[in-house]
Formats: C-alpha cells, sequence, structure tokens
C-alpha cells in the first residue's frame, strides 16, 4: 500500500490549517466591533423635517458597534439554534414573507443563494434584539447609531458632507435590490463603519419621539409596543434621505413584524 510522503502530509496539514483560518478569519472580521469614545457630538439639526430638529449636543459613554450589518447567513445560523419562534409563539423572523431571503432546506435555514452575504431584511424589532442578546450584545440607541455615523464633526452623510455615488453607498435602486455588505468601503463613517448610509434601514432599541434625545425619557423603554426608530436609508431611497440626520419609523405593526428594508446592526 502506497502512503504519501511526510512532507506532502506536512503540506496537507498547512494547507487545511490555513483554510480553516481563512474561514475563522472572514468570520471574526464579519463580527468585529468598533470602539466609539466617550464624548459629545451634534445630533439633528435646524434645517430640514421637523423630526431632525433641533442641533442639540448629546454626550456617550464609550461604546462598541459592529462594523458592518448582520448578514442574512449570520441570522440563518441564530435560525438554526434558536428557531424561527420563542417559547411563547414569538416570530423571529418574517420567513414566508416573499421579500425573505432566508428559507429552510432540508430542515436547516439557509441563505438564498447570492444573498449570504447581504444585510438580513425582514427580522422584526424584536427579532433584531433576540439575535444581539444571543451574541452578548444589543441593538444600539438611536443617539449610539447617530454618533458612529456622523463623527464629532456634524457631517451630512457618514462619508463626508458631499452626496455619495453608487461606489460608496447603494440607494435609488429597485425594490428589494439590497447588496452585499462589505461593497462600500469607500463610504465609511469618521470612524471606520460600514453601511450607515443607504442598502438598509437600520433598528434601533430607541422609540421614535421628537428630540432632543433624551435616554431618560422613556424612549429606551425596551417594553415592546412604540414605534421605533430606524436610521440610514434604504436601498430605494434618493441621496438626500441617505444622510447622517434622516430618521424613519415603521408604522402599522412594527415592532412585531419585518419589513422587506429594515436591517440592523449590534453593539454593547
Amino acid at each position: 500500500m502506497n502512503k504519501w510522503p511526510d512532507v506532502s502530509r506536512k503540506r496537507l496539514a498547512v494547507v487545511a490549517a490555513l483554510w480553516l483560518w481563512c474561514l475563522s478569519y472572514n468570520g471574526a472580521q464579519a463580527r468585529e466591533m468598533i470602539t466609539i469614545p466617550a464624548g459629545a457630538f451634534t445630533m439633528g439639526r435646524d434645517e430640514g423635517p421637523e423630526d431632525e430638529r433641533p442641533a442639540h449636543q448629546v454626550h456617550l459613554p464609550a461604546f462598541q458597534i459592529d462594523r458592518l450589518p448582520v448578514t442574512n447567513a449570520q441570522f440563518a445560523e441564530f435560525l438554526n439554534v434558536r428557531g424561527h419562534s420563542t417559547a411563547s409563539g414569538t416570530r423571529l423572523y418574517d420567513y414566508d414573507d416573499n421579500d425573505a431571503r432566508i428559507h429552510q432546506v432540508n430542515g436547516k435555514y439557509v441563505a438564498d443563494r447570492g444573498f449570504e452575504n447581504h444585510p438580513v431584511v425582514e427580522p422584526s424589532w424584536l427579532d433584531a434584539r433576540e439575535y444581539c442578546a444571543w451574541r452578548g450584545k444589543r441593538l444600539p440607541t438611536e443617539a449610539e447609531w447617530k454618533k458612529a455615523a456622523r463623527g464629532t464633526d456634524a457631517r451630512r452623510y457618514p462619508l463626508g458632507n458631499s452626496a455619495p455615488d453608487g461606489s460608496r453607498a447603494q440607494f435609488g435602486a429597485r425594490f428589494n435590490e439590497t447588496a452585499p455588505i462589505e461593497n462600500f468601503s469607500a463610504g465609511a463613517s469618521p470612524f471606520g463603519v460600514l453601511g450607515l448610509a443607504g442598502n438598509a434601514w437600520h433598528w434601533v432599541s430607541s422609540a421614535y419621539r421628537p428630540y432632543p434625545y433624551r435616554a431618560d425619557d422613556g424612549r429606551e423603554d425596551p417594553t415592546p409596543g412604540p414605534i421605533r426608530a430606524t436610521r440610514g436609508g434604504g436601498h430605494g431611497s434618493p441621496a438626500e434621505e441617505i444622510t447622517t440626520t434622516q430618521r424613519g419609523r415603521t408604522l402599522s405593526r412594527n415592532p412585531r413584524a419585518g419589513h422587506h428594508n429594515i436591517a440592523f446592526r449590534c453593539a454593547r
């Protein structure tokens, strides 16, 4: 019986180790968090839609936020561990919605081919909160999301004051036309956070309430029910609606159902 030379075995072991390292590295990169330092920043602005007014200073302690949004592949992993509903029957994903990009294949949740690395859409606010808790994290507050996107220089877009082009953000696209989360590295925020403009709105923990922002006025009450704020703009939004100050909200079923253009990321 022929045996491989020792040198071939060693080479195979090295190749296998490198392959496993690459898989681990890519997973770690996808879950990488960026530290946002403590300090004040400007929230809101004095012109534009009424719900963006007034410009005011908010001071936040240091926090961490995901560098990238949660993907379909990552959320499928969560569903395979937790199932699609809680013990009380609360659904954790709109898997039977036509806009969902995660489906069951042979009894296992799998991201649709070609959409594995797109931002996950269709999780409700509760789903997003459950996922973040599963990762040992939480949803960012509206103020945290805003600081991560805007920095301390009150910029209009995460990348600066000039409107982005298609190489820096996904906007003005067709219905449900999301893009891979790593496509727009040129559109990073001052802190290096990606995907904060366009592609998908993001759930935040905060209830949608008028400014000035105050964390102690009840808007951070975690009890389900209030209309929740969303930030960032979606893939179909025009450029003027993917700014750092634009505020969104869901209307009827929030927070118990997902939406085709609302994704999320986690913080801690």
